[in-house]
């Protein structure tokens, strides 16, 4: 997969406060055609010349409403990560977004490749190779030119002709081979859904070093292992034929399952899996009642938090969150830590009840942050979770420690153990992760199972 972008700047080089980002295009392109496309203008927080305005036609009038780079900087990640950055001089575009990650103390990286480069080597003896004289040589249209979603577009249109014209090339031409690689994995698929049973657990996918590339988990490990063999995305399509054996661990519970798999994907991180890899969180959402009673909510260092919420592998992600509970649940900017001001910006607006000029009681705020404290809390910090085994006679316990998972383990569910201590004894522990709590709240609420308190 590759990923089509386009910066306008209101500098030659990142240099803040002067220097930022204007304009943003990012085309993902999965070797074929684009499949998804995100644009935006971007508001710099500083004043763009005219010089710069004259080239883009971006006038500080028309970023004045635009979101600021952190309030993209997600959408950038996700549209990026794991994919090719492509871009026409790729070092302007990606050492820009470079740094405005590492303002924001994120490190961002990804392999490059520059259509500048490229055409060079595959469109030789050309005048220019800068992309308006390159376009025009080639009768590839730019619409918008030099803002950043035009000559994206036509950033991609040079690079379809380019992958053609490098596909052509004798080197790059394997005869047979999708066909080879067809009945490969027509013989993966048979052998794998024979070693898979139709029941809950955790299936992994090995290459044929025996390295783990894929963890999965599902009520039924057949039928999910045929969804994957039915998806035509490339992803998919690539992890077939790189696919060798499999292998499987039942859990009977499917929220051991949730469990196991997380902590499974943080130790091993295979190369196709995306979602919860990270198993070192750097920052969380605390709450705490100060000296006036008022409810807070603040972003502190993962190591130094007590009264966690939720936890962050990224300071952005902690202060998109919080953001996002401020709107759903009208708190106010001062009391989530996140400005000085004795009346908060928000209350301007009319999005801040008032707690931070009087104008709301403690005890109606405090009623809106607890609501939130309770949501994203246990309501007993020891219990045990009783729920389906691995067997008709089986049951399964799932440990809920000071407030945190602890662990799991199984029982036979015909013999009466009801005793806490001697259940308690049955646990394995695990490798704690933070979102592994997520995890547990967000099934209880889906699902009514038996709990004995500790």
């Amino acid at each position: 997969m590759f990923a089509i972008i386009d910066i306008e700047t209101c500098g030659g080089k990142f240099n803040y406060p002067q220097g930022r980002i204007i304009d943003i295009a990012i085309l993902v392109h999965d070797g074929l055609q684009v499949v998804e496309r995100f644009s935006t203008l971007i508001n710099p927080g500083c004043h763009i010349s005219g010089f710069y305005s004259n080239i883009s036609g971006i006038t500080n009038e028309m970023v004045a409403d635009a979101p600021q780079f952190h309030q993209v900087a997600k959408k950038i990640v996700e549209l990026t990560e794991g994919n090719i950055f492509v871009a026409h001089n790729v070092g302007f575009d990606y050492g820009f977004i470079k740094e405005e990650f590492a303002f924001l103390g994120y490190q961002f990286r990804r392999e490059k490749l520059c259509t500048v480069r490229l055409s060079r080597k595959l469109l030789p003896k050309r005048i220019s190779y800068s992309l308006g004289h390159l376009c025009a040589s080639l009768n590839i249209p730019i619409v918008n030119r030099h803002r950043a979603l035009g000559d994206a577009e036509a950033t991609a249109i040079l690079f379809d002709l380019l992958m053609r014209l490098k596909a052509q090339d004798p080197q790059y031409r394997k005869m047979g081979v999708d066909e080879l690689m067809a009945r490969r994995v027509d013989k993966i698929k048979e052998y794998v859904l024979k070693k898979l049973p139709e029941a809950c657990g955790v299936y992994y996918f090995l290459d044929k070093d025996g390295k783990i590339i894929y963890i999965g988990k599902s009520t039924n490990m057949y039928n999910r292992a045929i969804s994957h063999f039915n998806n035509p995305e490339k992803k998919s399509r690539k992890m077939q034929n790189e696919l060798y054996n499999v292998e499987h661990v039942l859990t009977g519970s499917e929220l051991i399952a949730l469990l196991f798999e997380a902590e499974e994907i943080k130790k091993n991180k295979p190369f196709f899996n995306r979602a919860r890899k990270a198993s070192i969180f750097s920052h969380s959402i605390d709450w705490v009642e100060d000296k006036e009673g008022i409810l807070n909510l603040k972003i502190v260092p993962y190591g130094e938090s007590v009264n966690s919420l939720q936890a962050f592998t990224t300071h952005i992600a902690a202060t998109e969150r919080l953001n996002d509970w401020i709107d759903e649940h009208a708190l106010c900017l001062r009391y989530c830590g996140l400005t000085e001001d004795e009346i908060c910006f928000n209350h301007q607006i009319k999005k801040c009840n008032g707690i931070c000029s009087g104008a709301e009681m403690p005890t109606e705020y405090n009623k809106r942050v607890q609501k939130l404290i309770d949501e994203y809390t246990f309501g007993n910090k020891n219990f045990l979770v009783i729920d389906k085994g691995r067997t008709p006679g089986e049951q399964s316990l799932i440990l809920i420690e000071n407030g945190h998972y602890a662990g799991y383990g199984y029982f036979d569910g015909t013999t009466q153990m009801n005793n806490p201590q001697e259940l308690k004894e049955l646990i394995k522990h695990t490798t704690y992760y933070a979102d592994h709590d997520d995890l547990v709240r967000g099934y209880l609420k889906s699902k009514s199972l038996r709990k004995i308190m500790l």
